[in-house]
């Protein structure tokens, strides 16, 4: 029932909406909403000295018509397993996509990558530029095969099956229960949690450089020097 307190209340609460209309700071503020703005995953660049010869081979492949997309993945070998050593990088945008843990071969070393090969049976990591082929499915589940572009340094990836696959034994706690990855026979191995979006971001035509700060390989990769006369190998 309206009744005279009523009336006071409500003549109240207009002379104080009134009070705060004109008054100075008062007077309730719009809240803006903030704009929606794409944020890509913490994440940290390749080394410099590293970036740098990666970009060199990748526009070297580029330029000889190697590859169908700008996404350039880039493994630092000469960082231990303990670290985030592969980057999933659009060239284009310049914007890294994946940075994640990846295991070496078990020929190669335990905790650090030393040694590398092409030669089958090694179970060794291979360096230089591939380019990614087809996925599959087969004992480590979904999988990327990698066909290696350096003769003599990559070249026999398909016959030695040096593919991307999942396991277990690159995961984060393995890490943290060990001190160190777990190795391949010579493949890039992911965690299981990001492989099938890393596959799904590099399949079919796209970059891989493995990378380590072997003197003969720097002096004589063709990929990084190249003079723009370079021909597509396929």
């Amino acid at each position: 029932m309206w009744s005279w307190v009523g009336a006071v209340v409500w003549r109240s609460g207009v002379v104080v909406a009134a009070l705060l209309a004109v008054l100075p700071g008062c007077a309730p503020k719009k809240v803006k909403r903030a704009p929606i703005v794409y944020r890509a995953p913490d994440t940290t660049w390749p080394r410099p000295e590293v970036f740098e010869v990666a970009e060199r081979a990748w526009r070297c492949g580029w330029a000889a018509g190697e590859f169908d997309s700008a996404i350039l993945t880039v493994v630092d070998f000469s960082l231990p397993s303990t670290e985030r050593r592969l980057w999933v990088i659009d060239m284009l945008n310049r914007r890294v996509l994946n940075n994640e843990f990846v295991a070496h071969g078990e020929g190669s070393g335990e905790l650090q990558a030393v040694s590398f090969s092409n030669r089958m049976g090694s179970n060794q990591s291979s360096l230089g530029l591939f380019r990614t082929q087809n996925t599959y499915y087969g004992g480590q589940g979904y999988s990327l095969r990698l066909e290696g572009l350096e003769p003599g340094v990559n070249d026999h990836a398909m016959e030695r099956r040096v593919v991307v696959h999942g396991a277990d034994y690159a995961d984060a706690s393995v890490v943290a229960a060990f001190g160190r990855l777990g190795r391949s026979h010579g493949c890039l191995a992911l965690p299981r949690s990001s492989v099938a979006s890393i596959i799904d971001q590099i399949k079919w035509g796209s970059a891989v450089f493995a990378y380590y700060p072997d003197p003969d390989w720097l002096a004589e990769s063709r990929f990084l020097r190249c003079d723009g006369t370079q021909t597509a190998s396929r």
